[in-house]
């Protein structure tokens, strides 16, 4: 085919799958924190009340076989504006690494585009202070880890770097168990719980910081909205939710819905719910402007249930740290109106990695960068329902690895490996690597490739940003990872 030709090949599957600049959607990327793929109605529970997911499930398509990028926070959130493997970008771990200036994230090339751009809730891939003692890496000794999100693309934010209580996010009772407990009553003693909000500018943020995190978030999130509607400009929103992390605390009415349930689980049920209830707001408010058929909403978690507690991830094997399925499955939907048919489902392998391609893709943003993307574009398998997916996925995390290639999954940890058709076998129950050994030693090979490239370009990089300590210890990992893989 010549040039000419294949050029004009490339506007029609532009006109086809894109959007015109005019007509661009609002985007608005959500996550939870440590959400179980079997902690939602859409997928199948019972127990925990999530009407407005289950609504805008329906309303859209439910991706069935849907991956965090890893089984820890900031990795998956550096594959979220990145559309990278989080070992290509250097965010290894939760709180190890930041986000490098040298990384080119979505609302960069939104932005560039004519969107607006705001971050509500957890950042997690790096401080927000240098000045002070703050979250988990905060404070006076750690200024080559200040890295907010102004550096990154985004003109907005509210933001905190880790983790902070579902309700009250501010204060913690003087006798608790650092994970769950009940709201604090007016006139309780407590105590501060030592991780601040932080504004565009840097500046703590001390107002407006009472009852449920969940929305307060979101009372920060559609002041951002309603500004950009204003100037008639479409936006990308970010929201990360705190809940469930730990510690998980339910408000009053939330409570009450669970009341006849155990400490944990009201808790836990509750501040899920509670999130759910400002899913339907943002919902309702875009109903309210006329934006709501014309906006993309993504909703996912970072990564599966937390070790004891009572996040479910349905019938999958492992939680959260593992790269078994429950440690990476997430609950996943994907809304457009305008676009997507109601009620549909997609079962092909996809990652948080191919946000960024496939919201590229829609609204016509040429990779005029170069950029190595990990993740592919979802959008032709979403419209023309193709049900091939041409890159692998790959995970990495501490000492294990593993490969998804549509229907097999080769996992991998400390010199042993074991093949699953996860098809057939969701649960992870049967090792077929011994009958099907050819399959195992393709998967090992792509699994080795990728581990080497990601390492490779870390290295290429890492001078171009400070790194600390803990950096080094997990390219340590790498390398033995990657030693490993070629015994």
């Amino acid at each position: 085919m010549n040039k000419i030709a294949l050029c004009g090949l490339c506007l029609i599957t532009s006109n086809v799958f894109g959007v015109l600049a005019s007509e661009r959607p609002n985007i608005i990327v959500i996550m939870a924190d440590d959400m179980g793929w079997g902690d939602v109605g859409f997928n199948g529970n019972t127990i925990i009340k999530t009407p407005h997911l289950d609504a805008l499930a329906s309303d859209g398509v439910i991706m069935e076989r849907f991956y965090s990028a890893a089984p820890l926070s900031s990795p998956t959130r550096a594959s979220v504006l990145t559309g990278r493997h989080p070992f290509r970008t250097g965010v290894f771990s939760a709180n190890v690494g930041i986000l490098r200036k040298r990384e080119v994230t979505l609302p960069e090339l939104l932005r560039e585009n004519g969107y607006t751009t705001g971050l509500f809730g957890k950042w997690h891939l790096g401080t927000l202070t240098y000045k002070e003692k703050d979250a988990n890496r905060g404070s006076v000794d750690n200024k080559h880890l200040y890295n907010p999100p102004s550096w990154h693309g985004f003109e907005e934010s509210f933001i905190t770097e880790s983790k902070v209580p579902t309700f009250d996010p501010m204060i913690q009772p003087i006798q608790n168990d650092g994970c769950f407990w009940d709201y604090i009553r007016e006139g309780e003693p407590s105590l501060a719980y030592g991780t601040a909000y932080w504004d565009k500018e840097g500046t703590k943020v001390t107002e407006d910081l009472k009852g449920d995190d969940s929305k307060i978030i979101m009372d920060r999130a559609l002041p951002f909205m309603e500004r950009s509607i204003q100037e008639g400009i479409p936006f990308f929103s970010v929201i990360w939710f705190h809940a469930p992390h730990l510690p998980c605390v339910a408000g009053p009415q939330q409570v009450a819905l669970y009341k006849d349930l155990d400490l944990q689980q009201r808790n836990y049920y509750g501040c899920i719910t509670a999130l759910d209830e400002q899913i339907g707001r943002l919902v309702d408010y875009l109903k309210a402007k006329n934006i709501y058929e014309n906006s993309i909403i993504l909703f996912c978690s970072d990564n599966g249930p937390e070790l004891e507690t009572p996040g479910s991830p349905g019938n999958f094997r492992g939680k959260k740290r593992s790269l078994y399925e429950g440690g990476i499955r997430v609950p996943s939907l994907m809304c457009w109106p305008a676009k997507l048919a109601k009620g549909s489902k997609l079962g092909v392998p996809c990652s948080t990695v191919d946000y960024m391609p496939t919201l590229l893709d829609i609204v016509n943003v040429s990779n005029n960068k170069e950029l190595v993307l990990d993740g592919e574009s979802l959008w032709p398998k979403l419209m023309k329902h193709e049900t091939n997916r041409i890159k692998p996925l790959v995970f990495c995390s501490g000492y294990q690895g593993a490969v998804i290639d549509m229907d097999y999954k080769l996992y991998y940890t400390k010199g042993k490996y074991e093949l699953y058709n996860i098809a057939k076998d969701p649960s992870e129950k049967n090792d077929i690597s011994a009958a099907y050994p050819e399959k195992k030693e393709r998967l090992e090979k792509c699994l080795k490739e990728n581990v080497e490239d990601y390492r490779q370009s870390f290295e290429k990089g890492k001078t171009e940003d400070l790194v600390d300590w803990q950096d080094w210890w997990n390219i340590w990992k790498i390398m033995y990872l990657t030693t490993i893989f070629n015994k």
